[in-house]
């Protein structure tokens, strides 16, 4: 807002957004710039320009698809003002036609006093959490004006869960079918850890591996079948079998984990092939199991094979779709873009761990995340005549905790969506149907004004677009091209950011050319 005149920003591809920026900072006029530099949407970089001698202010609205892991939503809101706020206010609204199992919040700085500033109002569906402290309250102590707004505000809540075949809503003719069975029985899991311990792995990060591996060993399931492989520019087994997670064989695990040392050279290929022997030659094993390997590298390859594309596709022939494969990128200095391809060609996802916040305590996260497989080969089946541009709807693997997500757009005769969900569990081969009433689904949503009006759709777009991502990312080059014009029209006609697009807000060309430069702030 420009003396009190509203500027809407606007999506434009990149580069056109980029040059009509560029060009309104040159004329020293006030504008705005907001981008993404990588393919995870919830990052995002912003850069504003103020005209001389003026006042701006600068709002930016978000939307974003809340992930369950572990069992529970959670909104993280970071609250660093770095200075007192005459109205400080977090307002958090929340509705869920399932009904609300449990919500609580959280946040690194609560006090006593700042505790008095945040009410919880809660029924049956709805939520409402206000967080409005005083400038008193703000303050760490009465003589000085420091803020105790410092960290993180994290409110956390899942919903109830009666449907088996999970719960379908509906607004303006697009479905989402939400998807989290319960109470299922675990799949037993074998579990190779291929640890690299190259000398760039030296000091804290070795420690930190070693410790998160302890707990990880303490946390595998008596049904479980492990092993370890460790890498430098050699590749070495602790065993060339897999073992049964006894208590005797876990033990003896953890004493080989507290004698890892970091130095040489980094062979990922080697590791992760040998990795893959062993589970082609494992006897023995649950005959419903799931196999995985869980690659942990802070680095290039540097030994033995080299080419990131030879490896891919050593890896992706020897692997044939019979095992997952999880990378996790430790730091800065790794081609995550190289372990995210191999990830997700393999059924598995790739994350990176953050050096500066306690990476023990994530590798544990990411491991419990996959620690519960309880089900295999999930196929989400509609009527095909009647659904247009479906997400995803064949899923690998589902862990305990998390959800799957469908979403398409219904032709405008169907009155019932039919839904039939195929799956393998523990003990047998699963079908679970459920059939939705449409015009009963849709008038759910009808009087809730603070829900966005057309926010299905757009979920359908914000999944369709994170597919279409992925699915690039591991597409031969020629088919690279056309699955990245499917996503910047997407974006632009519902106006997202993406790593295609941006959004630019600008003033309508004034005829005063203004005689200052403007500074830039990122």
């Amino acid at each position: 807002s420009i003396d009190g005149e509203v500027y809407p920003g606007i999506i434009k591809e990149k580069a056109a957004a980029q040059n009509e920026y560029d060009s309104a900072v040159s004329q020293g006029q006030s504008a705005g710039l907001v981008k993404i530099t990588d393919r995870k949407l919830e990052q995002f970089h912003v850069s504003v320009s103020i005209a001389a001698a003026s006042k701006v202010t600068f709002e930016l609205i978000y939307e974003e698809l809340l992930k369950r892991q572990l069992g529970k939503y959670e909104l993280l809101i970071k609250v660093r003002p770095k200075q007192l706020v005459k109205h400080f206010q977090i307002d958090v609204h929340i509705f869920e036609p399932q009904g609300i199992h449990f919500l609580e919040t959280d946040s690194t700085f609560m006090t006593n006093e700042l505790t008095e500033a945040l009410t919880t109002v809660q029924n049956e569906t709805k939520a409402h959490i206000l967080f409005k402290p005083t400038l008193d309250q703000q303050k760490k102590n009465s003589e000085l004006d420091e803020t105790l707004l410092n960290g993180d505000f994290v409110v956390r809540y899942d919903v109830k869960r009666e449907a088996t075949a999970g719960d379908i809503q509906i607004v303006n003719g697009y479905f989402v079918h939400y998807f989290a069975p319960q109470e299922m029985p675990m799949l037993p899991k074998n579990v190779i850890f291929v640890i690299d311990r190259s000398g760039s792995m030296t000091g804290r990060k070795i420690e930190q591996t070693r410790d998160a591996l302890l707990k990880i060993l303490q946390d595998l399931h008596r049904e479980d079948h492990f092993s370890f492989i460790t890498f430098n520019n050699k590749v070495v087994e602790w065993k060339s079998f897999l073992l049964p997670a006894t208590e005797e064989n876990v033990a003896s695990a953890a004493a080989f984990v507290q004698t890892l040392t970091a130095r040489g050279g980094t062979h990922i290929s080697g590791a992760l092939l040998t990795a893959v022997g062993v589970l082609e030659k494992a006897e023995g094993l649950p005959e419903r199991s799931v196999s995985m390997i869980i690659l942990l590298t802070d680095g290039q390859p540097t030994s033995g094979e080299r080419n990131v594309e030879v490896i891919q596709e050593n890896v992706q022939k020897a692997i044939n779709g019979k095992y997952a494969l999880f990378c996790l990128g430790f730091g800065f200095d790794v081609s995550y873009k190289f372990l995210e391809k191999m990830a997700l060609r393999n059924g598995g996802i790739a994350r990176r761990i953050y050096e500066n916040a306690d990476p023990a305590l994530q590798l544990q996260g990411f491991y419990q995340e996959v620690a519960t497989p309880i089900l295999m080969q999930i196929e989400m089946q509609y009527p095909e005549n009647s659904i247009e541009g479906l997400t995803k709807n064949n899923f690998k693997l589902f862990f305990e905790g998390s959800e799957i997500i469908v979403s398409g757009k219904i032709s405008d005769e169907l009155d019932l969506l039919p839904v039939e969900i195929k799956a393998q569990s523990h003990m047998s081969n699963l079908t679970l149907k459920e059939e939705a009433n449409v015009k009963e689904k849709e008038q759910v949503f009808q009087n809730q004004r603070y829900i966005f009006g057309n926010f299905i759709e757009r979920l359908w777009a914000y999944l369709s677009i994170q597919q279409l991502l992925e699915k690039a990312i591991s597409a031969p080059e020629e088919d690279q091209k056309a699955l990245e014009a499917q996503v910047l029209d997407l974006s632009l006609r519902y106006s997202f950011v993406t790593p295609f697009t941006s959004m630019v807000v600008t003033k309508p060309q004034q005829q005063e050319e203004l005689a200052n430069k403007p500074t830039e702030a990122g």
